[in-house]
């Protein structure tokens, strides 16, 4: 593989980084200090993320028309420029019905930004010379870049004795998303033009073929929703310190991005690949 198509890869990995890492995972580590500082119930907690996921299904579901109207460049931009204002925005606002409109509509361009890119490096994977498990390893692996770069940047924005703390965190990873969307743009550029038809969007959507990974990802969804919400304020109630729960939380971040290599790697190596060949077809 030509170390082209790797920093292309490498390039579109951002795009999961903000959609996932920075857009939704960085919650949990911003849940405790706005807990204390706006009375949240765990119920009104769960529910903003609740929201966030919600919204991303939206989004997922409008994608297909979206992508056959626009393309996945298109897309990519629209998706990651809108969630870096939505993040901004965040940090604007106290009232918990203007959070959880955003923790919606950031749901929404999350799925812009991930669904855009995963179609881009499905394609990437796809060309000559390319390495398909190695391409979407570095794509999916991106979520875990984004974990740890919250793990290790949000803490000492949001733990400062100051009014309203955790807005700082919201504005950082702002930037962080606006800084990182050229680049992802970048990536983009190298893959070559392949948009979906309008009669690929219009298509009848069979469930019975999707059934068995439809029931997976719903249990991955049940799995891990919770866990990833809650898991910090968790060990902030045990009394851990900043350090440790940075350095757990970045270690998850990376066994992310352990897991989408070893994955990737496996589902290459089976039926002879036909699943990445279904991927980018």
């Amino acid at each position: 593989m030509t170390p082209g198509t790797l920093r292309a890869a490498a390039a579109l990995a951002l795009g999961a980084a903000v959609s996932l890492g920075l857009a939704r995972f960085s919650y949990a580590l911003l849940l405790p200090p706005m807990r204390a500082d706006l009375g949240w119930s765990y119920l009104t907690a769960g529910g903003m993320n609740t929201l966030n996921a919600a919204g991303y299904l939206l989004g997922a579901l409008a994608m297909p028309r979206v992508l056959a109207r626009h393309g996945a460049k298109a897309a990519l931009l629209g998706g990651s420029v809108a969630a870096a204002v939505l993040l901004a925005l965040h940090c604007l606002v106290t009232a918990d019905a203007a959070l959880a409109l955003l923790r919606t509509l950031t749901g929404v361009a999350s799925a812009a930004t991930f669904i855009a890119g995963g179609v881009l490096a499905a394609r990437l994977a796809g060309a000559p010379g390319a390495r398909p498990g190695l391409v979407l390893g570095v794509y999916y692996g991106g979520t875990g870049v984004g974990i740890v770069a919250c793990a290790l940047l949000l803490p000492p924005l949001i733990d400062r004795p100051a009014a309203h703390a955790w807005q700082a965190g919201w504005w950082m990873l702002a930037a962080l998303a606006l800084v990182a969307t050229p680049a992802m743009l970048k990536g983009a550029r190298a893959v070559a033009a392949a948009p979906m038809s309008t009669a690929d969007a219009d298509a009848r959507f069979d469930a019975r073929l999707f059934a068995y990974g439809l029931a997976g990802y719903f249990m991955f969804g049940v799995g891990y929703i919770g866990y990833m919400t809650f898991i910090v304020t968790l060990l902030r109630e045990q009394g851990l310190s900043a350090g440790t729960v940075s350095a757990f939380y970045a270690l998850l971040g990376l066994g992310v991005v352990a897991s989408s290599w070893i994955w990737a790697g496996l589902l290459q190596r089976s039926r002879g690949g036909q699943a990445l060949a279904w991927l980018n077809a």
